[in-house]
């Protein structure tokens, strides 16, 4: 309750924090849920749009896995309905007043809140309707503007739909209206020009007639609730294409009242089923994933191994040296400090280790030299192996080494002089600042015994690999669009692959760029051309890499479609760019 005054820095945020904290207690420890959702429910009205999300998503989980709690949160939440102030929440109450009013009062209960939050129909007068169409015969230009001008929408899967620049200006922020029983705030929201939300309003007036249809024996009741649906829908449509409203209604939001306006007109036993069963089945469904999810993900963390309290830790300055070199001693102390810290992993395959060698000169280069790249989290190290060719002393041999991106060296090798046939091992600190895909290049510099004669030898360009420093990570779907909304870098690449299956192409990707898909398997099944997936994951600097894969199968057999990057940091946006251009092909 001390985060409802306005006096403390940060009150939503921290509000937001408590909320989802309080939802994991209660998935976690069911028994509580009675004494805390009617509490949480007092949110659903905030004006902190986010807190009041987390709040009736909340609500949903509890109203399914707690079925002793349903009448009780129904009748709170019809009671407390009219206070929503925001579109997204509305919708997801109208939701759940659709699904779970089972019993007749309920059900009417529910048809009725809805019907006062909507106000008199129609929704516009004759006289507003004439002074729009003067307005809009005023300035003819400003308006060809409007409907012309088109940018891309986000919706839920991350893809994206074009909408007008009216109505992106209508629903970037989130729709907040003042709620009361005077003006119902349904109603408030829908003149705002918020279509999706009438499509809700009807789809959710329609599940209660049909289940009314099933829970009450007088038919003159059912058919009375049928046709004040009907005018409701029709209103609807009525509003969507008058000029009162700054932009038209859309084509999903208007075929949506259309069908529900048609199924009222025939309704078959399966058209039913689907109206009053599947919807709910599909949330069960979804919510006994993330259970499952969340379970894997556990015995996941369970099965890494950690360091036990008695297990041995040896310090370097402390360390007996006999018998071992220097380089030995260091790799050991490392291998200690990582098994006590739970991080050490060991390589199951020695070739791993030889892909990190990397030749800096050719084979008929008087000096031969050769690097291996150590990446740890903020720097890299580079053991470099110099090979003098010739049967002369070199003098003076110099590294000089130069980097570009977010990479800085950390000291200047010093000169060495090398024996003929003779090799020297030269250790290079570079220090990381960013995520981003970094380039190292230099010259080896040395004199002879004449004196006067420097001979410079350029190196191969090392280049730093993004992919050692982003890892897969797991956030809510609530979490990636937010991220997605307000991130402002995006990389947009075009899906070109020999790779014929979307499953596949996908898979490839994931692979690839080292990410976690957040899209649930269930979503991915079945065959049908097309596939929307969010990917995730996280660098060692705590920077969030976000990308969405939409393809579509074409008549050819080919895949088409993007793959879009977006992330706080131009870095990682070019470089997941880069990566997924040059391993997309996936045909080796």
């Amino acid at each position: 309750m001390k985060t409802q005054s306005g006096e403390l820095e940060k009150n939503g945020e921290y509000r937001q924090m408590l909320i989802q904290a309080i939802h994991s207690c209660a998935i976690k420890f069911p028994e509580v849920a009675s004494t805390v959702v009617h509490l949480m429910m007092d949110f659903l009205g905030d004006s902190n749009v986010a807190s009041a999300i987390d709040v009736i998503v909340f609500v949903r989980e509890i109203i399914e896995t707690n079925p002793k709690l349903r009448v009780s949160i129904i009748t709170r939440l019809l009671d407390t309905f009219y206070q929503i102030r925001a579109s997204r929440v509305c919708s997801c109450a109208l939701w759940i007043i659709g699904e779970y009013c089972l019993s007749p009062s309920e059900v009417e209960s529910g048809i009725a809140t809805i019907k006062q939050c909507l106000g008199e129909l129609p929704f516009y007068s004759v006289s507003e309707e004439a002074e729009a169409i003067d307005a809009s015969k005023k300035t003819p230009q400003s308006n060809s503007i409007t409907v012309s001008s088109r940018r891309p929408a986000i919706l839920a899967d991350g893809t994206y739909a074009t909408q007008s620049a009216a109505s992106e200006t209508a629903f970037s922020p989130p729709t907040i209206v003042q709620g009361s029983l005077t003006s119902g705030n349904l109603r408030s929201l829908l003149l705002t020009g918020d279509f999706f939300l009438s499509a809700v309003v009807a789809c959710t007036l329609t599940k209660l007639v049909l289940r009314l249809e099933e829970v009450q024996p007088s038919k003159v009741e059912v058919n009375k609730a049928t046709t004040q649906a009907l005018l409701i829908f029709v209103s609807l449509l009525q509003l969507g294409q008058s000029p009162v409203l700054p932009h038209p209604i859309d084509n999903d939001s208007y075929d949506r009242i259309v069908l529900c306006i048609r199924l009222f007109c025939n309704t078959g036993d399966e058209i039913r089923k689907i109206w009053l069963q599947s919807c709910r089945q599909s949330f069960v469904k979804m919510l006994s994933e993330k259970q499952l999810q969340e379970t894997e993900e556990l015995k996941a963390k369970a099965q890494v191994s950690h360091a036990q309290p008695d297990d041995l830790i040896d310090f370097y300055h402390l360390k007996s040296r006999k018998g071992m070199s220097q380089l030995e001693l260091e790799d050991e102390v490392q291998d200690d400090l990582k098994r006590a810290t739970g991080e050490f992993v060991k390589d199951a395959d020695d070739a791993n280790k030889l892909n990190r060698i990397l030749q800096l000169t050719g084979f008929s280069d008087p000096v031969y030299a050769e690097a291996y790249v150590t990446v740890h989290h903020y720097d890299i190290v580079l053991d470099i192996t110099v090979i003098n060719r010739t049967r002369e002393t070199l003098q003076n041999l110099c590294l000089e080494l130069a980097t570009m991106g977010d990479l800085k060296l950390v000291e200047r090798p010093q000169n060495y002089t090398v024996a003929p046939e003779s090799s020297k091992q030269i250790k290079v600190n570079i220090k990381v600042s960013s995520t981003e895909t970094g380039v190292i290049f230099g010259n080896i510099i040395y004199e002879t015994s004449n004196v006067l004669e420097r001979t410079v030898v350029v190196l191969n360009d090392i280049h730093i690999d993004i992919m050692d420093y982003i890892s897969p990570a797991v956030c809510m779907d609530t979490a990636f669009r937010t991220m997605w909304a307000e991130f402002e870098w995006e990389n947009k690449v075009a899906v070109n692959t020999v790779i014929k299956n979307e499953k596949e192409f996908l898979d490839h990707i994931i692979k690839s760029t080292n990410m976690k898909c957040l899209t649930a398997p269930s979503a991915l099944d079945g065959e049908c051309g097309f596939l929307a997936a969010n990917l995730y994951a996280k660098s060692v600097f705590g920077e969030d890499a976000l990308v969405n894969v939409s393809i579509e199968k074409q008549a050819d057999g080919k895949l088409s479609g993007y793959i879009r990057i977006r992330s706080k940091t131009q870095g990682i946006a070019l470089s997941l760019g880069d990566k997924i251009t040059l391993k997309q092909k996936g045909g080796s």
